[in-house]
């Protein structure tokens, strides 16, 4: 597979990665051994980014849209996500807001059709 899908299938900001996973070709086999026994490269980049939006928006507890309308557009460290969640700007609660109320939707709509 191609490093990009791999790297998202790891959850790393592909941008971050070692030149050689970045050229090179990634097979299921070294994907699966990149999983199960991550090289330390991967565990720091997992543990201190930067992070690829889906990592940054799960952390920060809404979508990847509202990162968007933030304005955060590029990959995160840990530290920086943490000085976010630290100031907790207007746009996050915001955002925290509209992804409680999109659960608490999909929620209903869940029970609705469990109902039928």
């Amino acid at each position: 597979m191609k490093p990009a899908t791999a790297a998202k299938k790891l959850g790393v900001y592909l941008e971050a990665t070692p030149a050689e996973f970045q050229e090179g070709v990634v097979s299921r086999d070294e994907l699966n051994a990149l999983q199960a026994e991550p090289p330390q490269w991967l565990r720091d980049l997992r543990s201190n980014g930067p992070h690829p939006r889906p990592v940054i928006a799960a952390k920060l507890g809404i979508s990847i849209s509202g990162l968007a309308r933030g304005g955060i557009t590029d990959a995160l460290t840990t530290e920086q996500i943490d000085a976010v969640k630290t100031d907790n700007p207007d746009w996050l609660k915001r955002e925290r807001e509209t992804q409680a109320e999109v659960r608490k939707e999909e929620a209903r709509l869940k029970a609705t059709r469990t109902e039928s």
